[in-house]
């Protein structure tokens, strides 16, 4: 695949180099100076200018191009850029920086293949980190929601109850069920639940921990703690 990335800072570095690693051509767009002689340096094809305009992506090979990665910390610029890459029938990347609002979303996510969030993304990992055990944050989807994985424990107050039974709350539904180790699937409702068995369940926030003491029990840290910080 020849791809296109916008930025080489901390984010845009980073995917350069994993695409690279794993086969793929990379040409890099850097406006800063510095970093742009830092992508050399790196290996990389590099044309220096600002990716939101046309020429300078044509110079980078946008013509050709499979994708296009519009991954600086400027939103407008990056909006801009997989504007143009759309015209090129390129798949396209936008990364967003600001802190996560639906009308952001549904203003970009329209217009280009993929939104992504870095620190959102580390701050999921930094969760489960810090969480472990049962409950494992999967994708944070719009303001108050997140989907999560949920490991049944001995201790929870539904073991031995079938999924029908299990009377979440009104802003939390289940999406998937596994038994044990077998791969998730569609959730049946006569499907009994047993310690080691699997949950993934969409949920607000305001009721992580009311879906943690009916599937977990009280033996782990306060669901709360998943979404501290990020209301």
């Amino acid at each position: 695949m020849r791809v296109v990335n916008i930025g080489y800072g901390r984010v845009g570095s980073r995917t350069a180099r994993v695409l690279t690693e794993e086969g793929h051509a990379v040409t890099v767009i850097e406006s800063d100076p510095d970093r742009a002689h830092r992508a050399r340096e790196d290996g990389f094809e590099v044309v220096e200018g600002d990716g939101s305009h046309e020429d300078v992506l044509e110079s980078a090979g946008i013509d050709d191009a499979d994708a296009l990665g519009a991954l600086t910390g400027n939103l407008n610029t990056n909006f801009a850029a997989c504007m143009i890459a759309n015209h090129y029938g390129c798949r396209t990347v936008m990364r967003i920086d600001e802190d996560y609002r639906e009308e952001i979303y549904r203003k970009y996510a329209d217009e280009v293949d993929e939104v992504v969030y870095p620190e959102r993304l580390g701050a999921i990992a930094a969760k489960n980190a810090l969480l472990g055990g049962s409950i494992q944050a999967i994708a944070d989807i719009a303001q108050h929601l997140q989907v999560l994985l949920i490991t049944v424990t001995e201790d929870s107050p539904m073991r031995g109850y079938t999924l029908s039974e299990v009377a979440l709350p009104g802003e939390a539904r289940i999406l998937a069920f596994g038994k044990g180790d077998d791969q998730l699937g569609i959730p049946l409702p006569d499907d009994s639940l047993e310690a080691g068995d699997r949950i993934a369940i969409l949920a607000d926030y305001s009721v992580l921990d009311d879906v943690r003491q009916l599937l977990v029990g009280d033996v782990e840290p306060t669901a709360r703690a998943m979404a501290g910080g990020e209301r």
